[in-house]
């Protein structure tokens, strides 16, 4: 098991046995990036759920998942959220996920602790478990609560990598996934389901890969049989799992050794264009990439003079590459990168390849 360095260090890549909210408490405070929580869902199940056919429903129903009343689910879910918000980073966030069971009281308990909601997402079941009885409408999907550390905080939120995992459309909060089937069900010596509620290792990508980044520490204190971990350790993150069940904690270790990181080429994600280091037009002036008296040219042929202030002037209008595109184009505004172009041996080039070769500069390799 890695840990980090300093006076309390982090038991990286591991499950600790217990209690969840005893095992937080022996963690150092802002020391955790993301938190992802799976609580139980207190499902208040009345006797064995039975199919159609009279053949029994393996539901939950684990003494793990078991509270006394609704007082005692919401006393144990402060008390975990208290020591979730201890441990966070300051930057650091929470996902949680429950059911229509749990989600309210948990998304309440949330904000009378300080987390501040930031999207709740809807995981709808493609292949949902039918309502047996008939009585009810299918319940076919859960409910994830993304929340900061307070009002104002900041968080990760890797945009533009979300939006190329949805073929470059903005990544909605509605989430169409499977349950768990299939190969990725894991199963026990009898070949019974090993944990009823696993969950898909899809679900838990999405989540990783839009809201940590690599190398992040990610908590899960709800740990099962491990997926969290199983993805974090995929994509290059490091994982604390929490789980008391001995059963459960056997089968995610015998999971986690099975496990292979990425190639760390593999893990790099799209970024903004706002996360790229700021290049002023001038600096192309000064670096000689484009000379006072060079003419750029825009759409239909409209043109400006470069001048040696980095600004432009086209006619009577002069001001900065965004300002002058955006007054010959009577539009509000401008992107003066994706506008004007310069001519080399005969060929018009985007002024933003210039930007471009000097932010690989900065970066520290070439273009």
């Amino acid at each position: 098991m890695a840990t980090t360095k300093g006076a309390q260090a982090l038991p990286l890549d591991g499950i600790l046995a217990g209690d969840c909210i005893e095992m937080m408490r022996k963690l150092p405070d802002a020391s955790i990036d993301m938190i992802f929580a799976d609580p139980p869902y207190n499902l208040q199940l009345k006797g064995d759920l039975h199919r159609p056919d009279n053949s029994r429903v393996d539901a939950v129903d684990d003494h793990w998942d078991q509270f006394s009343s609704f007082a005692a689910y919401d006393k144990f879910t402060r008390a975990w959220l208290k020591e979730a918000k201890r441990i966070l980073k300051p930057d650091g966030a929470l996902w949680v996920i429950g059911s229509y069971h749990n989600i309210f009281r948990v998304g309440a308990a949330l904000q009378d602790a300080g987390f501040w909601i930031l999207n709740d997402v809807v995981w709808r079941k493609s292949n949902p478990m039918p309502n047996f009885r008939g009585k009810r409408f299918t319940n076919a999907h859960e409910t994830m609560i993304w929340a900061s550390r307070s009002e104002g905080a900041k968080y990760t939120f890797n945009y533009e990598a979300l939006k190329s995992l949805n073929e470059g459309v903005q990544m909605r909060s509605d989430w169409v996934m499977p349950i768990c089937t299939g190969h990725e069900r894991l199963k026990d010596a009898k070949g019974d389901k090993a944990h009823p509620t696993q969950k898909p290792e899809g679900l838990l990508h999405r989540v990783i890969v839009g809201t940590t980044n690599e190398g992040d520490v990610i908590l899960d204190p709800f740990f099962g049989t491990g997926t969290t971990g199983a993805v974090a350790k995929m994509l290059g993150r490091h994982f604390i799992g929490i789980e008391r069940e001995e059963e459960y904690r056997e089968i995610a270790m015998r999971r986690l050794g099975n496990i292979r990181a990425y190639d760390k080429s593999a893990l790099k994600t799209a970024k903004s264009k706002r996360a790229e280091p700021r290049v002023p037009f001038g600096q192309l002036i000064e670096r000689g990439m484009l000379r006072p008296g060079e003419v750029l040219t825009g759409p239909r042929g409209k043109t400006a003079k470069v001048r040696a202030d980095g600004t432009l002037v086209a006619g009577d209008t002069s001001g900065s590459i965004h300002q002058v595109g955006a007054a010959l184009e009577g539009a509000p505004s401008c992107n003066g990168w994706a506008y004007w172009n310069f001519k080399r041996d005969g060929k018009e080039v985007s002024i933003d390849l210039l930007r471009q070769q000097i932010r690989s500069e900065m970066r520290g390799r070439p273009n």
